[in-house]
């Protein structure tokens, strides 16, 4: 993206289609997607949710990112289990290199944990950029079963000011025009 502010009819698009809020209530299973930018809020989140029982179950995928010799998985797993989240509670998956691997990767982890059908509802937990492709992904793969969606933000501005941060826009604009493709090829479902 350049460096010009997004049209207000973008601005008001991402706002009503991506950053989709979800009414949350407690899931069978937390998804959490690998990450190697705002970490600390990724296994901030995730603990919460687990401790105030949103979820007795999480999953965390992700494999090794440039520069790291720990997998985003490792990485996850060791700040929710110093948080206090029992490791017996944690699925690993570590060799997933993008959101689409996370989910297929992780579902025969999944089934032979818990059971795919025991499995009725799952809150994705993700970066605010990618924001509805997480449970678009999942639908994709694994139509079954209810999806909600939780985000968090490590940029320096607010969501609803995303456009006025020149990072934030533009990793927003790259995850938003991934969208129709991703369908097209197949990759995501529509969702809700």
């Amino acid at each position: 993206m350049d460096n010009a502010r997004p049209s207000a009819e973008l601005i008001a698009r991402v706002n009503a289609e991506h950053f989709i809020k979800t009414p949350l209530k407690p899931a069978d299973l937390l998804f959490v997607f690998g990450t190697r930018h705002g970490v600390d809020k990724c296994i901030d989140l995730s603990y919460e949710l687990w401790r105030t029982g949103y979820c007795k179950w999480l999953v965390v995928s992700g494999g090794i990112t440039p520069g790291s010799s720990l997998t985003e998985c490792e990485i996850i797993k060791a700040g929710l289990v110093s948080r206090g989240v029992p490791h017996q509670s944690i699925l690993e998956e570590h060799r997933a290199m993008n959101t689409g691997e996370n989910v297929i990767f992780s579902l025969p982890i999944l089934d032979a944990a818990i059971g795919l059908k025991n499995i009725r509802s799952v809150i994705c937990l993700g970066k605010v950029c990618t924001s509805r492709r997480y449970p678009m992904t999942l639908q994709r793969h694994w139509p079954q079963s209810t999806k909600m969606l939780v985000v968090y933000n490590h940029y320096n501005a607010p969501i609803e000011s995303w456009h006025t941060d020149a990072e934030m826009a533009e990793r927003v604009i790259r995850e938003w025009n991934k969208i129709e493709p991703y369908r097209e090829q197949g990759f995501i479902a529509d969702w809700p």
